[in-house]
């Protein structure tokens, strides 16, 4: 995990790869959602705890990177991008990291059981999230091919279109969190209002999975823009 490399280390190297890394870091919290919807799919209890775990192990790691980044940043030295947008990019990646630990820690304290019909179609919106996630991390491991490029060239064309993937997949995710929500609301009259609110809430943080994810992509976006 990323506790294992020294962030003094990663600094030498390029003034991202603390940023990557705690990208990679988020981005293991979001694959984890998937499996945890499955194993409360499944009833398995004891699945659930340890994927929570993992999940509870895998933010507190990325909080660490993310502690170490923003005290170490350099505040004069130059640097071929913005502090600030670092630091902006730095908060939306840390976004899904703490909605993945909000999604687990809710299954798990409140123990939910599954409304009728919606199993299947959370599990799916959860796993286009992590491709929003997933893709997003892709996106910011090319900030050294960018820098050197200048912001330009084939690799921007290249991100440019990445972005532009992330924005679909996150508007489709908008339709299929507007679905389940439908579907809750259709029988709330077979739940309790609590439980009602409650998975109303689930979904709205399966959307921000990929929002936050999009966010991140549209910021490398105005970095090529400039």
């Amino acid at each position: 995990m990323g506790r294992s490399t020294p962030l003094s280390s990663l600094f030498g190297k390029s003034p991202f790869k603390p940023l990557q890394q705690h990208m990679r870091q988020v981005v293991e919290c979001a694959n984890e959602i998937p499996n945890i919807l499955t194993a409360l799919n499944a009833g398995d209890s004891d699945k659930i705890s340890e994927i929570k775990s993992r999940i509870d192990d895998l933010e507190g790691d990325a909080d660490t990177t993310k502690d170490q980044l923003r005290a170490h940043l350099p505040k004069s030295l130059f640097m071929p991008v913005d502090r600030r947008d670092l630091l902006e990019l730095l908060s939306l990646q840390d976004k899904i990291a703490g909605v993945s630990q909000d999604i687990a820690s809710l299954i798990v304290d409140r123990k939910m059981d599954v409304p009728v019909g919606m199993g299947e179609p959370l599990v799916e919106l959860s796993k286009s999230g992590a491709t929003v996630c997933d893709k997003a991390a892709e996106i910011i491991e090319t900030l050294d091919e960018l820098v050197e490029m200048g912001f330009s060239g084939r690799e921007s064309t290249r991100v440019l279109a990445l972005v532009d993937e992330l924005g679909k997949i996150e508007k489709e995710n908008r339709i299929k969190a507007s679905e389940l929500t439908r579907s809750l609301f259709a029988q709330e009259d077979k739940l309790s209002p609590v439980s009602v609110m409650l998975w109303y809430q689930i979904i709205n943080w399966l959307g921000d999975l990929s929002e936050s994810a999009e966010k991140v992509g549209d910021r490398l976006r105005l970095l090529l823009a400039r």
